[in-house]
């Protein structure tokens, strides 16, 4: 998967750090506080609608999906693909969804992250921004985030698979043939 004719916002490089792989666990890494991040991804645009917490509950979670009930028309479903984290499960988020019949989930499987887009976009947003900028607060890591956002949303394009789900299969099915027959 890659995406076609779309310029993203890259960060350049610091001259004081190396990249990313020559960095050891103890290279002066100081941690100035945490944020999560909720992102959708709008499939057919390549847009992206976020929110920060301070928190990963259900009460957060609960949140983003009434921003994203605000930001979709009300004639249109909205499909989530979400991991199998337990803050989804909640009885709160449930009865939610069930008063929201228009809200469609879809969990993926462990370990089947790369199913949904938007882990490739917070990838995208890792390797071209955040790993590559100074953050020293969290106000500042928000901030840098939602001008990065920002950019992006000038000019979104969709991501777009480039193999069929035959395709996918039949290469999922060569692989698992080499190494059951690797002899290990």
């Amino acid at each position: 998967m890659r995406r076609p004719r779309c310029k993203r916002p890259i960060a350049p490089n610091r001259s004081s750090r190396c990249s990313q792989e020559c960095q050891s666990h103890d290279d002066n890494y100081k941690r100035n506080g945490t944020i999560d991040l909720y992102a959708a991804l709008k499939l057919a645009t390549g847009e992206v609608t976020h929110q920060f917490t301070p928190q990963h509950r259900a009460i957060e979670f609960k949140k983003f999906l009434v921003l994203i009930d605000k930001s979709v028309p009300k004639e249109l479903d909205v499909h989530i693909v979400i991991d199998n984290h337990s803050t989804h499960k909640t009885p709160a988020i449930k009865k939610w969804l069930l008063a929201h019949p228009r809200f469609h989930v879809h969990f993926t499987l462990t370990s089947s992250s790369w199913l949904n887009l938007v882990e490739r976009w917070f990838g995208e947003i890792t390797e071209k921004w955040i790993l590559r900028g100074t953050h020293r607060s969290v106000k500042e890591l928000a901030d840098s985030i939602t001008q990065w956002i920002g950019t992006w949303n000038e000019n979104p394009c969709p991501y777009v698979w480039h193999k069929t789900a035959d395709e996918i299969l039949d290469s999922l099915r060569g692989y698992l043939e080499r190494i059951v027959d690797s002899g290990h």
